[in-house]
C-alpha cells in the first residue's frame, strides 16, 4: 500500500507567490466615492457587469453600484430608489429603505463580497461608511418530484436549486423548535454555501461536531455541488459503495432527522447528504412506511433479492456453463447446451459483450431526450438481443440472464447504489470464469468483509446486523407495523431512544395507562 499512496500523493506543482496568502492590508472605505469605486473595479478585474447609477439624499450626492447580473431591477426600484426619493426629513437611511436586509460597512472587501452575491452599494461622499442592501435575483424552478425518486403515495414534493426553498420544504414539515439550521461556507475562489440541518435534541452532538469539523478542512478552490462534499466526507473514498445518503425528497430528510441522523443541503443543488447512514437505508423507501407493513416487507425483500441477482446471477451462470454442468437439471441439459454449442466465445466474453451494450444502452437512453430516451431503450435492447442471437455471437440464455440483471440493478431506490451494484458484477464474472463457485465464494466473502469493515462517521455500515442488534431489526429486512418501531435506530447514536409510547393505547381497558 505504501508504493501506491507515494504513486498517488499530491505533490505541489508550483509554490505560492509570496504575500499571494496570507494576511493583506484592510481596505477601509474612503469620503471619496471615486477612490470606492475605483477600488472596486479594479478588484473585480472591470467586469462589464458592474453597473453604476448617481444620485443624491438630502443634498449629499452618492452612487449606487451593483451587479446587473446578480440584481433584481424591481428590487432596486422599489426597496432603495423609491423610497429615497419619497423620503421627507432628515431620517436615517437604514430606515427609508424598504430592503429586507440593510447593513453597514466601514471596509471594502465585506462589502464586495455582498456584491458578488446579489447585493447592492450605497456610497456618499464624506462617509466613511457604506449602506450594503438586499437586491438579489432569485430565478427558480417548481417545486416538483424528483424523477428518480417517485412514490405511489405520499408527498410528491422535490428539492430545488434553491438552498431558502429547501430549508422552507423541511422547516414546514417539521413544526419544531428543536429543529437547528447552521450555515457553513466552502471553497477558496467559489465560495459555496451549506446548511447543516439536524435536531438539537436527537442529533448526537459528536457527530455534529465531526461533521462539520471535516466541512471546515475542505480546501478545494470550487465546490460545484453536493457529489464534491460527499467524496471530501467520505472515510474511505475508494470503496465502491457510498457512505451518505443523498436524496431530492423533504420527506426522506425528515425522516432521517427524526432518527436523530444529519443533513447537509447546499446552495445549487437540489440533492441533500444524509449522514450517518447504512446499507440497509439504501433499500429502503418512502412506500415502504405507506403501504401495509406486509405489502412494504415483500417490496423491500424483492429489494434486497435484487442486490444479490444484481451482482452474482451472471457469475453464477458462467460458474455453470465453464465448470459445473452437474448443477444443471436434466430438464435444461440440452436446451442450454443447444443454444451455447453455436456461440464461438467463451461464456466471460459473451457476458461481458451484453453487459457493455446494456450499459451503453442505458447512457444513451438518459442523454437523450425523455421520449427518444425511452425509445431507444426499448427498441435498442429488442433489436440488438434479437439480431445477436441469430447471427449466433450470444446464447438465449445469456440474453435472459442479462435483462433479469439489469431490472434487478434498477430495483434500488438509491442511484448511486444501483450504479455500485453494476460495477461489482464485473470483478465477480472474472472470479467465475477464471475459479467457478470457488471463485464467486472468494468474491462474496471479501464483499462481505469489506462491508463489515465499512463505517459512515463512526457507524458500523452493516449495522444493526454486524454489530447485532435485535431491536433493530424490526426495520432491517422487513417492516413490523409502525407502533412496534417505538426506538430509534442506535446506528444514528439519538439522543432519545424512545420515539413513542402506547400509541395504541386505545385497545387497553384502562384508559389512564395511555
Amino acid at each position: 500500500m505504501g508504493f501506491f499512496k507515494k504513486i498517488f500523493r499530491s505533490h505541489p506543482r508550483s509554490q505560492n507567490h509570496p504575500g499571494t496568502e496570507g494576511h493583506e492590508e484592510v481596505q477601509m472605505v474612503s469620503p471619496s466615492v471615486s477612490d470606492n469605486l475605483a477600488y472596486i473595479r479594479k478588484s473585480l478585474f472591470h467586469t462589464q457587469d458592474l453597473k453604476t447609477r448617481e444620485l443624491s439624499y438630502h443634498g449629499r450626492d452618492g452612487v449606487l453600484v451593483y451587479l446587473n447580473t446578480m440584481t433584481a431591477f424591481e428590487k432596486i426600484q422599489d426597496g432603495i430608489l423609491k423610497p429615497m426619493s419619497l423620503s421627507e426629513g432628515e431620517k436615517p437611511l437604514e430606515e427609508v429603505l424598504t430592503s429586507p436586509q440593510v447593513e453597514t460597512e466601514e471596509e471594502l472587501d465585506p462589502a464586495i463580497e455582498q456584491l458578488i452575491h446579489g447585493h447592492i452599494i450605497l456610497f456618499f461622499e464624506g462617509l466613511k461608511e457604506c449602506y450594503v442592501a438586499q437586491a438579489h435575483a432569485v430565478y427558480r424552478r417548481a417545486v416538483a418530484e424528483p424523477d428518480h425518486e417517485k412514490v405511489l403515495r405520499g408527498s410528491h414534493e422535490g428539492f430545488v436549486e434553491n438552498l431558502l426553498v429547501n430549508l422552507h420544504l423541511v422547516r414546514k414539515r417539521i413544526d419544531n423548535q428543536q429543529l437547528m439550521v447552521r450555515y457553513l461556507t466552502v471553497g477558496k475562489k467559489n465560495k459555496a454555501k451549506l446548511a447543516l440541518v439536524y435536531m438539537h435534541d436527537l442529533a448526537s452532538s459528536e457527530i455534529v461536531e465531526e461533521v462539520e469539523r471535516r466541512l471546515q478542512f475542505i480546501r478545494a478552490d470550487s465546490i460545484l455541488s453536493s457529489g464534491y462534499v460527499q467524496e471530501y466526507l467520505e472515510g474511505s473514498s475508494y470503496s465502491p459503495f457510498p457512505q451518505m445518503l443523498n436524496t431530492e425528497r423533504p420527506d426522506r430528510v425528515i425522516g432521517n432527522l427524526m432518527e436523530g441522523r444529519v443533513a447537509i443541503l447546499m446552495e445549487g443543488t437540489p440533492t441533500a447528504l444524509i449522514v450517518p447512514i447504512t446499507f440497509t437505508a439504501f433499500y429502503q423507501s418512502i412506500d415502504d412506511y405507506n403501504m401495509r407493513p406486509f405489502i412494504g416487507s415483500f417490496f423491500r425483500l424483492i429489494r434486497f433479492i435484487s442486490f444479490f441477482l444484481a451482482i452474482f446471477l451472471p457469475s453464477f451462470y458462467i460458474s455453470i456453463v465453464s465448470f459445473h454442468y452437474e448443477v444443471i437439471p436434466s430438464e435444461l441439459v440440452f436446451p442450454m447446451k443447444s443454444s451455447v454449442e453455436i456461440v464461438p466465445f467463451p461464456p466471460i466474453l459473451e457476458a461481458l459483450l451484453l453487459e457493455l451494450t446494456v450499459e451503453l444502452i442505458r447512457e444513451g437512453g438518459i442523454r437523450l431526450p425523455a421520449p427518444i430516451g425511452q425509445t431507444i431503450g426499448i427498441v435498442g435492447g429488442l433489436v440488438i438481443g434479437e439480431s445477436a442471437v441469430r447471427a449466433g455471437l450470444v446464447s438465449n440464455t445469456m440474453v435472459i440472464v442479462v435483462a433479469l440483471t439489469a431490472i434487478a440493478s434498477f430495483v434500488v431506490p438509491s442511484n448511486e447504489m444501483g450504479a455500485s451494484v453494476r460495477i461489482l458484477r464485473f470483478p465477480m464474472m472474472a472470479l467465475a470464469s477464471l475459479f467457478g463457485f470457488l471463485g464467486m465464494m472468494f468474491g462474496a466473502l471479501l464483499l462481505l468483509i469489506h462491508l463489515t469493515r465499512l463505517e459512515s462517521f463512526g457507524t458500523p455500515f452493516f449495522a444493526p446486523a454486524i454489530p447485532l442488534r435485535l431491536k433493530d431489526m424490526k426495520d432491517m429486512i422487513v417492516r413490523l407495523p409502525l407502533w412496534k418501531l417505538n426506538e430509534r435506530p442506535a446506528d444514528a447514536k439519538p439522543q432519545q431512544w424512545n420515539k413513542e409510547r402506547h400509541s395504541r393505547g386505545w385497545k387497553r381497558d384502562d384508559p389512564q395507562e395511555n
